[in-house]
């Protein structure tokens, strides 16, 4: 926890914060009552859907609603979150049940993309607005960088025009699992085209997810 805090470059004056986003639900099993991070990931989903808007407006001055809207969803995807967590090595301070630890679940989408919306609201909490922006500014560059490179077209329909451009046939999806609990179900997809490797992703609904995946393919297949 110590080394995730400075990765993070937040210095915790509540450490209790730190620790509780990073406690899983399963923990506990029910046998005793844990605060786990559930109720942070819903305060931090919030914060950095702020965050990122906030970004977004001031980068391009003239980017229509309809385009913002779409690089937002990107940004705060169940992907995007789980691959910052991944870049700041959540995985290994995670407190998990053994049973999740087990069937890898420190590598899951899932649980690192709920425990990064749950940190963002403890450097929020401890924090406030500045230590969360300069946390997102950080840690979401490299999601910046990609979103301000497409057109602005939702990435089913830029995946769906390329297939078309290469002669492949048109992606199909379907859903392959549900996790979380019913008031935050996360869902998973996979999109395939043709001959290509399938891609997976989640998200917090099935169209989510199916952008995630059509995002992760392009990203894959191109390079960008």
């Amino acid at each position: 926890m110590a080394a995730l805090q400075d990765r993070i470059g937040h210095a915790f004056s509540d450490p209790a914060l730190l620790e509780r986003a990073l406690t899983h639900a399963s923990v506990g099993d029910g046998s005793r009552k844990v605060r786990h991070n559930e109720r942070l990931e819903f305060l931090g989903d919030r914060v950095l859907g702020l965050l990122a808007a906030e970004q977004l407006v001031s980068v391009d001055e003239e980017a229509r609603e309809g385009v913002m809207s779409t690089r937002l969803a990107q940004l705060v995807s169940g992907r995007a979150c789980a691959g910052v967590a991944r870049r700041l090595g959540v995985g290994e301070a995670l407190r998990l049940a053994p049973g999740e630890t087990r069937t890898g679940g420190r590598d899951k989408d899932t649980i690192l993309g709920d425990a990064c919306e749950a940190l963002m609201a403890a450097v929020y909490l401890d924090g406030g607005l500045e230590a969360a922006r300069a946390f997102f500014l950080r840690y979401w560059a490299e999601e910046l960088a990609l979103t301000s490179r497409d057109d602005g077209k939702d990435p089913k329909t830029r995946l769906q025009e390329w297939a078309q451009a290469r002669g492949l046939g048109l992606p199909a999806y379907a859903v392959t699992g549900r996790d979380g609990p019913d008031h935050a179900p996360r869902f998973t997809v996979e999109v395939r085209i043709d001959t290509l490797a399938p891609a997976l992703a989640e998200g917090c609904s099935h169209r989510e997810a199916e952008k995630s995946a059509a995002l992760a393919m392009l990203q894959r297949e191109t390079g960008q």
